[in-house]
């Protein structure tokens, strides 16, 4: 049962930090549907199996191309955003097409935007059945928002976060004359909100698209944002030819580089104490966030102790029972009581020289007084005894019978070195019944 209740605590912990692939797909209905199996399908599963090794074979990550005679004839592009190492471009197109072919079985038309996490990068993947090269499309879009809410201080992040956005939209859309490159429309930039929030932004658009359409097309986006989930804590939005994400923490590997400047003093505000609040969120969501997993491992530490101490003691019985040749069913079955060494400690005064009866060739016997009372012959064997172990087990078996000649044997104790043996003290007994 205890290691079952790890393993699901670990799992949960597994669970909880494991991330996903962040996906954001569009099949185009509109253009139409194909039949599966036939030529034009063939013709886009080569296009798409063609784009991971492509790609990473052009400086600028991107490939353009097309297959197959008309109407059959398929056009294909692939990007991968710039900075991206080769192997993890490529994986993350593979892993793109591959669900575009699963996501849009039979759609002429299709396009994602996909976040491979494993070592977060972005690509991107389109497919249509006429040539889209420098094309203007908008649609069809795609809004994606995390569910929570900014609390506090909106005002002044709808402030410095419109400032970025524009500043961003500006820099994106002007061409740097490299339109083979994935870097010809892209930028990433940081904007300080808080002590400890600051604003991370990507912007992209296809490098064919003319600095008028990208302008465009990232307007309606950061429009469409706002409009749906301007007081959420992030999102993205996608079109055809651009991709715009923003949220409070670093994503895709892309802001290493970039230095984070102060933004400007806002405005005066009607209620300065917003600035405390947010801070105070901040902290309240670290504590909120760390305290659950510092307790997780608590536990999961304190019963791997207290399993590891349970299996210690198991082990250490059992070896003792076969060194003194008994098993512990055997044991069980024997009348007596097992005393912990504490309780006969303190019945014999920690066995006080003044307790002392005697000794034999065994060990000593001592007299003491159990705490309810009843007075008991303590005979404690000797680690250097000839009869030890064998004295022992003897004692133990002679304790299953019963006669009137006997001293009863009230109880035993095994714990460390220790093998000591609880009698009944009978006064007018010799006491050769003890040592002997």
């Amino acid at each position: 049962m205890k290691q079952r209740l790890i393993f699901s605590i670990l799992c949960f912990g597994l669970i909880s930090f494991r991330a996903a692939s962040e996906i954001a797909q569009t099949c185009t209905s509109d253009q139409g549907t194909f039949r599966p199996n036939g030529t034009y399908d063939a013709n886009r599963r080569l296009i798409l199996a063609s784009l991971p090794s492509n790609v990473t074979a052009q400086n600028g990550f991107l490939y353009n191309t097309s297959i197959g005679q008309e109407p059959n004839r398929v056009y294909g592009v692939g990007m991968c955003m710039p900075g991206s190492v080769q192997e993890d471009c490529s994986r993350c197109l593979k892993y793109a097409s591959d669900w575009l072919i699963g996501s849009c079985p039979n759609q002429i038309a299709a396009y994602i935007w996909y976040i491979w996490s494993s070592d977060p990068k972005l690509c991107y993947v389109r497919y249509s059945n006429s040539s889209f090269s420098g094309s203007a499309d908008l649609e069809p879009k795609y809004v994606v928002y995390f569910t929570a809410d900014i609390t506090s201080n909106l005002t002044e992040f709808k402030m410095i976060w419109e400032g970025l956005t524009l500043s961003m939209i500006s820099a994106t859309s002007a061409s740097k004359n490299t339109p083979s490159s994935s870097n010809n429309h892209y930028k990433a930039d940081v904007a300080t909100f808080t002590k400890f929030q600051n604003i991370y932004a990507v912007m992209q658009c296809t490098p064919d698209s003319s600095n008028v359409d990208c302008d465009n097309c990232l307007r309606e986006s950061v429009s469409d944002y706002q409009s749906c989930c301007g007081h959420k804590i992030g999102g993205y939005t996608m079109r055809p030819i651009c991709f715009f994400r923003w949220q409070f923490y670093p994503f895709c590997n892309v802001f290493d580089n970039i230095t984070i400047l102060a933004s400007p003093p806002p405005p005066t505000l009607e209620h300065p104490s917003l600035a405390v609040d947010q801070s105070n969120a901040t902290k309240n969501a670290i504590v909120e966030i760390v305290v659950p997993i510092v307790v997780i491992f608590i536990i999961i530490i304190i019963v791997l102790v207290l399993l590891a101490r349970r299996s210690a003691i198991l082990c250490w019985r059992r070896k003792t029972y076969q060194e003194i040749g008994l098993d512990q069913s055997g044991m069980t079955n024997v009348r007596s009581i097992q005393f912990d060494l504490k309780t006969i400690e303190v019945a014999t005064g920690k066995f006080a020289r003044i307790n002392k009866l005697g000794e034999g060739g065994f060990g000593e016997v001592f007299k003491g007084t159990l705490s309810n009372g009843i007075e008991v012959a303590v005979k404690r064997l000797s680690e250097t005894s000839a009869q030890g172990a064998q004295e022992f087990k003897n004692e133990v078996v002679v304790a299953k019978l019963q006669h009137r000649n006997l001293v009863r044997l009230l109880g035993f104790c095994l714990e460390g070195e220790e093998k000591i043996l609880v009698y009944e003290f009978v006064p007018n007994k010799s006491l050769d019944y003890f040592l002997f």
